[in-house]
């Protein structure tokens, strides 16, 4: 069948706001705040064969992990799918992220035939595990992390599978808000499945397979003719972690990327061996991080489904932090290893295309999960929200302020919301003076947050770059560490970037968070724009 192409882009684009759309209800539909005001979920629309067609723009982490995860769940079912069954699973050796990443897929079927999937994923407040929130920076194995579901029918022909949702419940500190988020997640995918229904009735499955099909074929043939004007070759770059939240040692990531043609490759042999603390990657989440940094380095408006990761190729060996085998904790690989995977892409690709390529992000999301007992209802709570930092400066404008980067695009969590919800007061949140990497072009600014402990409770600290700072490039200097700090009884105590301590009522928690690299000479800064610079009060002192 022949579709025309005004067709296929009308298609294109109902799939694409279907899998937004599917947000929408999963947020407003979410209990938690991580969900509701973080937005940290992320939805996204599959053909048959578990091939990624459409997705919302949500988190580069989730999305790129999704296509691996739907296959994997074709490998459980593959023959054991009816109307109305969801699959509910986190497992990082199976496609996903970390534990508290929990996704739920379900087939849409049409005319007796599965015509394709929906799927979103949630990030969960908390689900088990040694500390509150499932963030453990110092975890040495994965059964530390949470509860580990394998790819299961949480929903069996429009019924809820009880003794599925009982298992789970059971499993968290806050099991009438995960109950809230699992309703959400299936409420989300009920309305994608009613979306395209109703293109499938308008198109017919032929038309609609046939559209899929180019649609995947139009971002393959984009991509390659992208790629293709790059130069040839093979271009290195290394970066690094602080440490493992075990042993005091940086960790490399290093990364080789071949140029043939309208081929690519991204190599990451060479890389450290997969390590004892919680940051080592799945395979899935090294996916993700390389095909963000295609599409970022090439063209953003190349339409993100799989079609246009054809012409790329992974190496990741396993048993590396890239690469991890079971049992390796890996929450800080999603969140942390993510990150310098992307900023040692980026510092191969400064060698290839340098002026598309800016100075290093802030390198971190940050974790902080708090828990403990709420005195004003007797109940356990679990607090977790990651916190922005600087985008890097680079050619003809400096990085944005106080945002989240790369493998992260979720909003902050409101300081109503959080001292409603939660025994904690929000005592400052403001942006970071002289965080931000000097160049031509300024590194962002990072962020200071101070929150106040209001009951006894156990802190996570998941982070990064307070050893290595975000780097600057072509003379630009690097942006501000990160930097951790416990005030109690008005004793400052340093903390370290990974790490689980108790906490007392009165207790204060400083975090602030790394600045964006700097990107060109300094001295060539035009003197007008130093001068906003402090009148804004981004710089205290220019040299």
């Amino acid at each position: 069948m022949i579709v025309d192409k005004v067709t296929i882009e009308v298609i294109r684009h109902y799939l694409e706001y279907t899998a937004e759309e599917m947000g929408i209800v999963l947020r407003n539909s979410a209990y938690s705040p991580n969900i509701k005001e973080r937005m940290d979920h992320s939805c996204a629309i599959f053909d048959a064969k578990g091939q990624m067609i459409a997705q919302a723009e949500h988190i580069p982490v989730h999305l790129g992990a999704m296509p691996l995860a739907v296959k994997s769940m074709l490998e459980t079912f593959s023959d054991n799918l009816y109307p109305g069954d969801m699959i509910i699973f986190n497992d990082p050796y199976r496609g996903g992220t970390h534990l508290p990443d929990v996704t739920l897929i379900a087939p849409i079927f049409y005319e007796n035939e599965i015509v394709g999937f929906v799927a979103n994923r949630a990030h969960y407040s908390d689900i088990g595990g040694k500390t509150p929130g499932s963030m453990p920076g110092d975890a040495r194995e994965i059964f530390e992390e949470g509860l580990i579901i394998p790819p299961v029918k949480l929903v069996s022909k429009g019924e809820i599978v009880k003794d599925v949702l009982r298992i789970i419940l059971a499993n968290t500190r806050t099991p009438r808000i995960r109950k809230g988020d699992i309703y959400a997640q299936i409420a989300a995918n009920i309305r994608g499945i009613r979306r395209i229904h109703k293109l499938l009735e308008k198109y017919g499955v032929n038309e609609f397979h046939t559209a899929v099909e180019e649609i995947l074929n139009y971002s393959e043939r984009r991509m390659r003719k992208e790629i293709s004007k790059l130069p040839s070759g093979e271009f290195t770059g290394e970066d690094f972690l602080d440490d493992d939240g075990v042993e005091d040692r940086p960790i490399r990531i290093f990364v080789t990327v071949k140029i043939r043609g309208d081929e690519i490759e991204f190599d990451f042999t060479g890389t450290d061996h997969q390590v004892k603390g919680s940051i080592n990657a799945p395979l899935a989440v090294t996916l993700s991080c390389s095909y963000y940094v295609l599409r970022a380095v090439t063209d953003p408006t190349i339409p993100a489904n799989e079609g246009a990761y054809r012409p790329l190729k992974v190496i990741a060996p396993e048993g590396t932090v890239v690469n991890a085998k079971p049992p390796a904790a890996v929450a800080g690989g999603n969140v942390e290893t993510s990150q310098r995977i992307v900023d040692a892409l980026l510092k191969a690709f400064a060698k290839i295309v340098p002026e598309r390529i800016p100075a290093a992000s802030q390198g971190t999301m940050n974790n902080i999960a708090i828990g403990g007992i709420d005195p004003r209802t007797g109940k356990p709570f679990t607090f977790y929200e990651t916190i922005g930092g600087g985008f890097g400066g680079r050619r003809g404008l400096d990085g944005v302020d106080g945002v989240h980067s790369h493998m992260t695009n979720t909003m902050n969590t409101p300081i109503e919301e959080i001292e409603r919800r939660y025994p904690i007061m929000i005592l400052k949140y403001s942006l970071r003076p002289n965080s931000g990497g000097l160049g031509q072009w300024r590194g962002g600014l990072g962020i200071e947050r101070i929150y106040k402990i209001l009951a006894p409770a156990t802190l996570s600290l998941l982070g990064d770059r307070h050893k290595f700072p975000p780097w600057g490039l072509n003379n630009g200097e690097p942006g501000a560490p990160g930097e951790y700090i416990l005030i109690r009884k008005g004793r400052k105590i340093k903390l370290r970037s990974k790490q689980i301590i108790n906490v007392d009522a009165g207790d204060i928690i400083i975090i602030r968070t790394p600045g964006g690299g700097g990107y060109g000479d300094p001295s060539k800064r035009s003197k007008e724009m130093i001068t906003d610079d402090i009148m804004d009060g981004k710089i205290t002192i220019y040299p």
